[in-house]
């Protein structure tokens, strides 16, 4: 009688038995399903926010002056490299740190820091806002200085929100999203309704941003007398801040190089479809901060069926994500634009493959950063330079080709192809294939 036959064709059974062993959901997995659950369901109200203050400005004050709203933010986004690097440094090492004196020492030290940060950004936006303002034909500096404001309380903000983030107070953090986004269009609604015009537009995501700041309050396990712990070191600054650097380049550039080459009514359309696209990006972001303290929190590199289903459980949630919002848009490229924002905004220009092709961009730009990410929540990573050297070619390439809409997105697409591959392939060498034999 033959024993049990140890192999299948191409595949041992002992392998078969370690590989189910991983995907069997630990409290880390439970912790990160649920997590990512609580963001996307946020994302969901902060979404639709988001449309009705972009939907209400654009109806109130038309395509070219939506242009110049588009912009506002854009110029915010661009200092989010600070505030995404603050609040991913503050997660990772709060997470870390094993005692809440910790980290409300590594929380306390951070926010200090980054209200240095802030008041200086806020105040060479100042003192540069006229050229800013010629650069992106703004009919006035004063746009750029009140948006001044919200800058310096923007950067803080990262560290807050990073302080949540690092207790798992997923819901508290999703709150705070929830609340920023609400008070932004309803003080736009109010403000321009007022006669304030595109001041009101702009005033409100600094009001917004300030309200933020200051709720939800810190929680209760970073108000504790704080105890010197694990520090957050320079050279995760470093990291995070080139993360960033490359992430807001890539993800906000090309409007503000739109609004710089097209009419403003051309870059109004150009911006709405940037607002549809990037609804995508904003839930994949949200599945990877849920992933991201877990994992720096989690086993050491070594335990390959732990760390393994950490990263790919939000690799199959992006992914899905990606092709269910691409598939919508195939479906109704046109009617999207013609609800959302009115006519005014397809009038002229051929918009129905616009939208599927910016998402299909921001999906293959999605997945790059969960991965990236992952790296980067264990160890120095060395895709953020890659990233960031990827970005620099997105400014390039836009300012080459830009004799359409099209021509901008396509370029995108063909650098979110590369970047992908070029961080999918070192990490399934060696991150996937030594699971067989540690099985």
């Amino acid at each position: 009688m033959s024993s049990k036959p140890e192999t299948w064709p191409g595949f041992q059974a002992r392998e078969l038995r370690g590989f189910v062993r991983s995907l069997r959901l630990k409290p880390a997995h439970s912790r990160l399903v649920g997590g990512s659950m609580i963001m996307l369901a946020g994302t969901v109200l902060v979404s639709l926010l988001n449309f009705g203050y972009n939907i209400a400005v654009a109806r109130m004050l038309g395509a070219a002056e939506f242009s110049q709203a588009a912009a506002a933010v854009t110029l915010l986004m661009l200092i989010s490299c600070l505030t995404l690097a603050f609040q991913m440094v503050c997660a990772k090492f709060v997470a870390r740190n094993p005692t809440p004196a910790n980290k409300a020492f590594v929380y306390r030290s951070l926010l200090r820091r980054a209200w240095m940060a802030g008041l200086t950004a806020g105040l060479v936006l100042c003192i540069f806002s006229r050229q800013v303002a010629d650069w992106l034909r703004m009919p006035s500096p004063l746009l750029v200085i009140v948006l001044a404001l919200g800058m310096t309380f923007y950067i803080p903000l990262g560290v807050r929100r990073g302080g949540m983030q690092g207790v798992y107070r997923f819901r508290r953090l999703s709150l705070n999203f929830i609340l920023e986004t609400s008070i932004k269009f309803t003080a736009a609604v109010v403000l321009v309704k007022a006669g304030y015009g595109i001041l009101g537009a702009v005033a409100a995501i600094s009001i917004s941003v300030v309200v933020a700041y200051f709720f939800p309050g810190t929680p209760v396990e970073l108000r504790e007398q704080p105890i010197e712990g694990q520090p957050a070191s320079f050279r995760e600054g470093i990291q995070a801040i080139i993360f960033f650097v490359g992430q807001v380049i890539i993800n906000n550039i090309d409007i503000l190089m739109v609004k710089h080459f097209f009419r403003p009514d051309v870059a109004g359309l150009y911006a709405a479809v940037a607002l549809v696209g990037r609804v995508l990006y904003i839930a994949s972001w949200q599945v990877v901060s849920a992933m991201f303290p877990i994992a720096a929190a989690g086993p050491t590199e070594t335990d390959q069926h732990e760390s393994w289903m950490v990263v790919a459980i939000p690799l199959v949630l992006v992914t899905l994500l990606c092709l269910g919002f691409m598939l919508v848009l195939g479906f109704f490229p046109g009617p999207i634009l013609h609800i959302l924002f009115g006519h005014q905004f397809v009038s002229g220009v051929d918009t129905h493959n616009l939208l599927v092709l910016y998402a299909a961009a921001t999906g293959g730009y999605a997945l790059s950063v969960v991965l990236m990410a992952y790296e980067m929540s264990r160890r120095i990573a060395n895709t953020g330079w890659f990233q960031l050297v990827i970005s620099a070619f997105v400014v390039i390439g836009i300012t080459m080709f830009h004799n359409t809409l099209r021509d901008v997105i396509v370029v995108q697409q063909v650098l979110m192809v590369v970047l992908f591959l070029a961080v999918a392939v070192p990490f399934i060498r060696t991150r996937l294939v030594p699971i067989r034999g540690a099985a």
